[in-house]
């Protein structure tokens, strides 16, 4: 694995936000890697995700280091801790889902605290919050994608993330979580207001999609009060903290260390406090590859005992119905977000996705306390929409 540099991190004096507007971006991002020791490093762009943060690699004499770039100005605004529904509609969709857009500091925070757990996130190497420049730790290529392609066993990479989540729930995260420099990040409750704003993707980007139309109001209400009745299925009683994007694309192996560090985790700066079932679906429900069912049933199968073994109280009945809902919610989102990254961003290469996605969706609502929503898509959403991807001239 890439060794790049370790311990404390050099946290850049705050420039006052107006100047980015009037400074070439190129000048503020040398300016931050020159203070943080990197001004002569060679860079080399790497694999970005469906956001506007770039990253690159760096290499140098003290070996490599990844750089995180995100424009504070290319996405809407996060979303302010006592922020209402009224001011989060008024913000934007970042608010509402409680995304953390543009900020930076949501990435520090959590990263540490889940350093001082003894898992293993990216290091913080040198920060620049006001810009949105972050020089990381490199964990190194090998993502749990690459891994298993390569042929290794699915059971050992997937039993080794669940266990992660495992230790993971047994923590709460304290609030506010602290950062390097004195300043803190509240962590967002993952509200019904939120989960309500990512379901509602799919009524105004993928139905318009395939009707032609926007829909109606009447159908709005009927879809939202739907799944009113299922919000109500996703309180759990032992909130922890949800890192939202836990996939094998956001997980890298790093074997050489041990128990749960060998787990290399990204891509959790829009962490929220939630149900523990939510990060096990984004992991056995990955929309970017198939995860057969036998692994899939046996992964959630392992959570229910190891957390049973720790939580005498835990109720594996009431976690599967949690299960259930929070798949049915997120890979309704995601069906929603592909066709956004279709129709808006010009990206049709998510779409291939979207047949896996609706296997998932419908293997969900097959439990008994989802049928209201069920029935509104099969109502809505005409079959051969599910199982056929959309082309690229939908």
């Amino acid at each position: 694995m890439a060794n790049g540099r370790r311990g404390c991190a050099r946290w850049m004096p705050a420039v006052p936000w107006e100047s980015m507007w009037v400074t070439d971006r190129k000048d503020l991002l040398q300016e931050f890697l020159a203070g943080a020791g990197w001004a002569t490093g060679q860079r080399s762009p790497l694999a970005g995700d469906a956001s506007t943060r770039r990253y690159e690699r760096l290499t140098g004499p003290q070996g490599t280091a990844v750089l995180m770039d995100a424009p504070p100005g290319a996405e809407a605004p996060s979303c302010p801790p006592d922020a209402g529904v009224a001011e989060r509609q008024t913000l934007g969709y970042n608010a509402l889902a409680r995304l953390a857009g543009p900020d930076t500091a949501p990435f520090v925070a959590i990263g540490q605290w889940l350093n001082g757990l003894g898992l293993s996130a990216p290091r913080v190497l040198a920060a620049d919050l006001t810009h949105g420049f972050l020089l990381l730790e490199d964990l190194g290529d090998t993502l749990f994608t690459k891994v298993l392609g390569r042929g290794a066993r699915q059971t050992d990479l997937y039993r080794a993330a669940v266990d992660t989540l495992v230790d993971l729930h047994d923590q709460t995260p304290p609030a506010p979580l602290p950062l390097p420099d004195g300043g803190h990040v509240q962590l967002s409750l993952y509200d019904a207001t939120a989960l309500r704003a990512e379901v509602n993707l799919l009524i105004e980007w993928f139905l318009p999609l395939i009707t032609g139309k926007p829909v109606s109001d009447a159908v709005r209400r009927s879809y939202e009060a739907a799944w009113d009745s299922a919000f109500a299925h996703v309180i759990d009683p032992k909130p922890v903290l949800v890192l939202r994007d836990y996939h094998a694309d956001n997980l890298i192996w790093l074997p050489e260390r041990g128990g749960v560090a060998r787990v290399g985790l990204l891509d959790f700066q829009d962490g929220v406090i939630g149900a523990r079932a939510y990060d096990l679906v984004s992991l056995l429900e990955d929309a970017r590859r198939d995860v057969p069912e036998a692994l899939g049933d046996g992964m959630l199968s392992h959570y229910c005992r190891l957390v049973r073994a720790r939580d005498r109280v835990f109720d594996e009945s009431v976690f599967r119905l949690t299960y259930a809902a929070l798949g049915a919610q997120r890979n309704t989102k995601i069906v929603g977000i592909f066709a956004r990254l279709f129709r808006r961003d010009g990206k049709p290469q998510y779409l291939q996705y979207l047949p896996r996605v609706w296997r998932y969706l419908e293997a969900d609502l097959n439990h008994d306390a989802l049928v209201e929503i069920k029935s509104w898509f099969d109502a809505h959403v005409p079959r051969r929409f599910r199982t056929e991807p959309l082309g690229g001239g939908a």
